[in-house]
């Protein structure tokens, strides 16, 4: 078994497809087909089963997957333990929509400067999503909406957000969700924090939501607030920087559900060289965000 068939293997599980892992891997299906074979027949038993045109797991597979993660990592951690503790290899970070949007450039344009050698790989998806993938390894951390009190990951806050509803321009002030009611709701798909922050903001009233429309981005979540389809919750520092903001009016939600804090969480144990060197960069980044503001202050 070669770390070559491993790493083939966890795109397959991941992907759930030859040909999308082929891809991601930049190379051929038949290639891929071929070692997972022969990995197979070296140990004697199927990693996969085959449902509606998927790839899935058989009990076997997801044992080895657990493994061969776990040997991924500890393949870069005697990677960067040899080159004297510097960080190097891959690194697959996390991060909801709105971070990578606002908060993650600036991150990874200095993460990459200082750390040439890592392969930072970056994954957006709602936190619900996230938090799954890094409980299965498939991310060394994730960029999330905490704080989290879940068993066996460690974090630091990177953020704090200012949350806002946007309605028309001409809507009223909303001081409760009273004031939007019946009105339809554009969000992410379940497993979106800041989508369970605005069903507990309805909740908290007493006031059923109206009818959630779910969309993937922000951009189309502002058009259809623009046409006057309904309502959205984003965070005040998506809205900036979003073409159109000044078509639509934000309302900050009343406390505590007017902010949420972003944090940088990973698995305990799992602090190697790489995720280190990504927290000592958003720590910088943060005192220098500080200090500019103090200045222009």
């Amino acid at each position: 078994m070669e770390f070559s068939q491993l790493r083939i293997f966890q795109a397959v599980a991941e992907e759930g497809s030859v040909t999308r892992a082929a891809e991601r891997l930049h190379r051929v299906p038949s290639n891929l087909s071929t070692r997972l074979r022969q990995l197979e027949e070296q140990l004697g038993v199927e990693l996969f089963v085959r449902e509606r045109q998927r790839l899935q797991l058989s009990p076997a597979g997801k044992v080895l997957l657990d493994y061969a993660n776990r040997l991924s990592t500890l393949r870069d951690e005697a990677v960067a333990a040899v080159q004297g503790g510097q960080p190097a290899g891959d690194f697959v970070l996390g991060t909801m929509y709105s971070t990578a949007a606002t908060h993650l450039p600036p991150l990874l344009a200095r993460y990459h400067q200082t750390y040439p050698a890592v392969n930072l790989q970056v994954q957006a998806a709602p936190s619900g999503e996230l938090l799954e993938g890094l409980m299965a390894h498939r991310l060394d951390a994730a960029l999330v909406d905490g704080p989290l009190s879940l068993a066996g990951l460690d974090g630091v806050p990177l953020c704090e957000e200012v949350l806002v509803l946007i309605t028309r321009p001409e809507h009223p002030p909303v001081h409760s969700a009273r004031d939007v009611a019946g009105r339809a709701v554009f969000a992410f798909r379940q497993g979106c924090s800041y989508r369970m922050r605005l069903e507990a903001w309805y909740a908290h009233d007493h006031t059923p939501m109206g009818r959630v429309m779910e969309i993937e981005s922000y951009q189309s979540m502002l058009a259809c607030v623009i046409a006057g389809a309904g309502v959205a919750l984003m965070a005040q520092s998506m809205l900036d920087t979003l073409p159109g903001r000044d078509q639509v009016q934000a309302h900050r939600l009343q406390a505590p559900f007017d902010h949420a804090v972003t944090w940088l969480m990973w698995r305990q144990g799992m602090l190697g060289a790489n995720l280190q060197a990504w927290i000592d960069v958003q720590q910088r980044e943060t005192i220098d965000r500080r200090s500019a503001r103090a200045i222009s202050a």
